[in-house]
């Protein structure tokens, strides 16, 4: 077909690469067509798109100069106009200056609007608290397709607010999977949804997902619970028992190089009838308990796609970082040599770079690769990213699952009414040899504050009765289709206020978002008791973070673990905590409605001339870098 295809996820921090893409990639390669894939700033973008038109005017016009090692300068130029710029030589030629002034007016312009020239425009989108980025990026991306009806928008969030989406885009996106023959191309029978990832996309961009090396991949689509806090249903809604994995593995490392580890991202796989066939598949993969990994030579995965012409664009990128490293790792003399034939190549940089020079320096690169290349083992995990549910975990299967590398196991224990089965859970993980794990502890829903404290101690005991390490992640409950709350994070549950969301993010940055084995730390962190934890809880935010800094008697108990304190150590935070249990009843209630609101800012808060309320708030004003309360 030979279409241009234009992939974009918006410019959002996540933890994943997008799947979707990665698969709809896949099926544009398999029809032929020309896939680009994009995540940064729109706008630069546009830049990129006009500049690359503008070196190729400009390799006519003057063919004799390698216009592409100017690319850093001319897209500086495009994007912010200033003559300064254009200081080399290169550039004073009036024809050449009148050239690149007419592309820099193409993109005032916004000829990339009004001339598009992508084919296929496809935009994956996340969490709804993504909105306004996602919804820029939809309206920005729209623009670069020659039809609107040609403009695809699928993923989470269009699938759970699509009304929204079309209202705030003018597109109607896809819902749910493509997961039928001619979803996109009415004349194909191939099913995107069952098509192998494309990793290559992966190294077009600079953004690295925090998650990498790895195989993505779902054996079990759906669940057979219908939570009413999850969006799975809607995502998700037919439940499937089995999808194979050995196909997709085999096909990914042929093509991309074996990757790592395995993130499996089934949202409840205890429930499939073909459980046992699931695990044994994983184990004939490769991720049998105790397998290892060798990391494959990726400058021949590089040099195969570079000649098959696969993603080019993604290749000619990792060459060069490729070459990169391996200059790092030379002799003085090899070292100059090396660059000598880079600088010659044009090979320095993906942008002057091309296939051709590339594989012509293969035979001088090769030798040199292959002199530095070493290629340890080390230990591959499968992970069920999605956790599992701890109402199904029997002997039986905590059994099975611990014939693969599972690390860790994650079991959502998002209610405290679940201790039970969540604890009988653990146990038999445990006595069955599975003792690195890991849960989601969901707060700010219909839960009490002391309820996530319970779940939080109750994971630190089972460590220490159990020699078990788990890992606990409390989560904020954010609801996904609320007309009030879904553009941001901004939802409060009816237990719990501002102050107490921000108290637990508070702490939370202190350990990082996560909480693990260790009775002292965990009661430095969350307190020694509930009673502890909610006085953590209505503590200014400032005596929260540096708690060792404004409370004495914390710096008594763990003398042994801090031997030294800074001369600014205070006990701010006792002084505080007396006068704010000393306020009467009333008052005391006054006091907790303004703090709960979280602002203390003047003007933001009255309390109607009332010095004893107003000798508590003034701790909360406390900046980090103050130690002592203003009282003049």
């Amino acid at each position: 077909m030979n279409r241009k295809v234009l992939l974009i996820e918006p410019n959002y921090k996540n933890k994943y690469p997008p799947m979707g893409l990665m698969k709809l990639a896949t099926y544009y390669r398999m029809v032929g067509d020309d896939v680009r894939f994009y995540k940064g700033d729109m706008k630069s973008l546009a830049v990129d798109l006009i500049c690359e038109d503008l070196i190729n005017h400009l390799s006519i016009i003057e063919p004799n100069i390698f216009w592409k090692e100017y690319y850093p300068t001319l897209f500086e130029f495009i994007k912010v106009g200033r003559f300064s710029i254009l200081e080399d030589e290169v550039f004073q030629s009036e024809y050449i200056f009148e050239a690149i002034k007419e592309y820099r007016a193409k993109y005032v312009a916004k000829e990339y609007f009004t001339k598009p020239r992508f084919d296929k425009v496809g935009i994956t989108t996340l969490f709804t608290f993504y909105w306004n980025i996602t919804i820029e990026t939809i309206n920005f991306a729209k623009q670069l397709c020659k039809s609107i009806d040609d403009v695809m928008v699928g993923g989470i969030m269009s699938t759970l607010l699509p009304n929204e989406v079309y209202e705030a885009t003018g597109i109607h996106p896809f819902l749910g999977l493509l997961n039928h023959p001619g979803d996109i191309d009415k004349d194909n029978d191939l099913i995107i949804d069952e098509l192998p990832l494309d990793y290559s996309i992966l190294e077009e961009i600079d953004y690295v997902y925090p998650t990498n090396n790895a195989y993505f991949a779902y054996m079990t689509r759906g669940c057979v619970n219908k939570c009413r806090f999850c969006a799975v249903p809607k995502l998700e809604p037919q439940y499937c028992d089995y999808i194979g994995l050995k196909k997709q593995l085999e096909i990914a490392k042929t093509r991309f190089g074996e990757q790592r580890n395995l993130m499996l991202m089934d949202n409840n796989v205890l429930a499939s009838s073909c459980y046992a066939q699931i695990i044994d598949e994983i184990k004939a993969c490769g991720f049998a308990k105790g397998a290892t990994y060798s990391a494959p030579d990726e400058y021949d995965v590089v040099i195969q796609n570079l000649r098959d012409s696969y993603n080019v664009r993604a290749y000619v990128r990792k060459a060069v970082k490729i070459y990169t490293q391996l200059r790092s790792k030379l002799s003085e003399e090899e070292q100059i040599q090396f660059y000598a034939h880079l600088e010659e190549k044009h090979c320095l940089h993906y942008y002057t770079a091309t296939r051709e020079a590339i594989l012509e320096l293969d035979e001088f690169v090769r030798p040199l690769y292959k002199k530095t290349y070493k290629a340890g083992r080390k230990m591959r995990i499968v992970d069920f990213n999605q956790g599992i549910d701890s109402r199904l975990i029997t002997d039986e299967n905590m059994r099975k699952l611990s014939e693969i590398n599972i690390r860790p196991l994650r079991i959502a224990f998002d209610h405290w009414e679940l201790r039970k089965i969540y604890e009988n859970s653990i146990r038999i993980a445990v006595r069955n040899g599975i003792t690195n794990l890991s849960n989601y502890l969901l707060y700010n829903f219909e839960d009490k504050p002391e309820h996530l404290y319970y779940r939080l101690r109750m994971n630190v005991d089972l460590c220490d009765e159990l020699g078990a390490s788990i890992y606990s992640f409390p989560m904020k409950y954010h609801p996904i289709n609320d007309p009030e709350f879904f553009k941001n994070r901004d939802f409060i549950g009816k237990h719990w206020n501002r102050k107490f969301i921000r108290a637990v993010q508070a702490v939370l940055n202190s350990t990082k978002g996560k909480i693990g084995k260790g009775t002292e730390f965990f009661e430095e962190a969350f307190g020694r008791d509930v009673d502890e934890f909610m006085k953590i809880l209505w503590m200014p935010e400032t005596f929260i973070i540096y708690r060792r800094k404004y409370d004495a008697n914390l710096r008594a108990r763990l003398a042994d673990r801090y031997k030294s304190h800074s001369t600014d150590d205070c006990d701010l935070a006792n002084e505080w905590w007396g006068k704010f249990q000393a306020l009467p009843e009333k008052k005391l209630e006054e006091a907790k409605k303004i703090i709960a609101k979280n602002k203390f800012r003047d003007g933001e808060y009255t309390t109607n001339g009332d010095t004893e309320i107003e000798e508590v708030l003034r701790y909360y004003k406390i900046t980090r870098n103050e130690a002592t309360v203003d009282k003049n």
